[in-house]
């Protein structure tokens, strides 16, 4: 073995693995085929790290996966493209002004990674430039305002986070944008549009939050088609609310844009992963440009946006199991200003939780049921256990997803005065994330 020096950084190889590299002058980020034990494989040359065998280079195929192949004596390297060492930089155009401004505020996640190919580490983009470098064609369709606001993955997120990007985003539209694109890591970008559907009041123009299950270089990748959809979006629609838009499919055909207080993320990698919960998408962006809208939804206005970004922090969404124990889940609800239940079928937990729940609304700690069954309405008047979490003074959370509940508890808590103003609100449907009616698929 030896120390082999590559895009300027030392990897362990093999003494032939390495000869061959040097003789072919291939670098890590090139494209290069490999013919070895009489099959030939083509992808990108991945970084070779201290743990990876030395006689094995790491390619990463056009399906976006990456291989080991080991290279056997008489085995062959082809460079077939070289890696491009230009940057990664989006030349700003001069401001058009019969476009509309559209304003990019970057947070992180997949949607604006990319791989460092000295490393093979997919990284946050840490510039502007670098957010809207894979889609210049957004240009096309409006001044883009990019500024990158956080460079975190989403499960990073908390309430100051939220709080700081509605913030900016108030500073946006206030300021005249057409419409505010959030890039977003899809884990959790379904409390943060929750988060900002409540504290944004009196929306004049939309804000999209829009993600990515794969990484801007996959062959596969959702970024650019989600991001382009989301300008246009913007631009074309009167729509005016917190939405997320995402693929509709799997194929490149479709997005559906999603109220941003009745979308969950359903799958762990699929591009289509986002569902529109108990109602259909608000509507479905054409990646050829057309818009169809599904549901009623609130229209662009002249005015400026409301803000309230007060949040109660102690507030907890806990999932009901059979055998779970009172007495531990008591000790954490006592700790909390308030509790989000995620019950079984109608909204039901054990009789021994039951008696827990009177005690914490007792001690004047509001506890808000909801349903883990995600379709379909909690309903308290149904079985004799309702009845009682209704005499315990729990609040039926209707058909509201258990984390907006969350979300929604943790805003109400901190925007009303009094238990029965904090019950009205919590009852109400106050940006889309409650309704009395659903309706049912053919």
């Amino acid at each position: 073995m030896e120390w082999h020096l590559s895009a300027g950084r030392f990897v362990t190889y093999a003494r032939s693995v390495s000869e061959l590299l040097k003789a072919e002058k291939a670098e890590e980020g090139d494209m290069i085929k490999v013919l070895t034990n009489g099959k030939e494989h083509v992808g990108i040359l991945m970084p070779h790290h201290d743990f990876s065998d030395p006689d094995t280079v790491v390619l990463k195929l056009k399906s976006g996966y990456n291989i080991g192949v080991r290279l056997a004596e008489g085995s062959k390297v082809t460079v077939v493209r070289k890696v491009e060492k230009k940057g990664r930089h989006f030349k700003a155009k001069e401001i058009d002004p019969s476009k509309k401004n559209v304003a990019v505020i970057g947070t992180g996640g997949t949607i604006a990674s990319y791989v460092d190919y000295r490393t093979g580490a997919v990284h946050p983009a840490l510039s502007a430039e670098d957010l809207v470098a894979t889609v210049p064609e957004m240009a096309d369709i409006c001044n883009v305002k990019a500024r990158v606001l956080f460079s975190i993955f989403s499960e990073n997120m908390d309430v100051q986070h939220w709080q700081e990007l509605a913030g900016a985003v108030v500073d946006q539209l206030n300021s005249g944008d057409e419409g505010c694109i959030i890039p977003h890591g899809t884990d959790t970008m379904g409390y943060t549009s929750a988060a900002l559907s409540f504290m944004l009041e009196s929306l004049p123009r939309p804000v999209l939050l829009v993600g990515a299950q794969r990484s801007s270089d996959r062959p596969s990748s959702d970024a650019y088609t989600n991001l382009l959809a989301s300008a246009r979006f913007c631009v074309q629609s009167d729509a005016a609310e917190v939405f997320i838009l995402m693929h509709h499919t799997s194929s490149d055909t479709v997005a559906a844009v999603h109220r941003g207080t009745r979308v969950r993320k359903m799958h762990t990698s699929r591009r289509d992963a986002f569902e529109s919960v108990n109602e259909p998408p608000v509507a479905l962006v054409d990646f050829e440009g057309g818009i169809k809208f599904n549901s009623a939804y609130r229209k662009k206005s002249s005015g400026k946006v409301a803000f309230k970004p007060d949040m109660e922090k102690e507030v907890a969404l806990i999932h009901f199991y059979p055998g779970m124990s009172p007495e531990a889940f008591e000790k954490l609800m006592g700790s909390h200003n308030g509790v989000v239940i995620s019950g079984s079928g109608l909204g039901h937990v054990s009789a021994d939780m039951v008696k827990v729940l009177k005690r914490t609304v007792d001690k004047g700690i509001p506890v808000v049921m909801t349903s883990q069954c995600l379709y379909g309405s909690v309903n308290l008047n149904v079985y004799y256990t309702g009845r009682d979490l209704l005499t315990a003074g729990v609040i039926p959370g209707g058909d509201t997803l258990p984390e907006t509940a969350l979300i929604k508890l943790m805003w109400g808590l901190a925007n009303t005065n009094g238990e029965e103003e904090l019950r009205k609100v919590m009852v109400t449907n106050i940006r889309g994330e409650l309704s009395d009616r659903r309706e049912i698929d053919d």
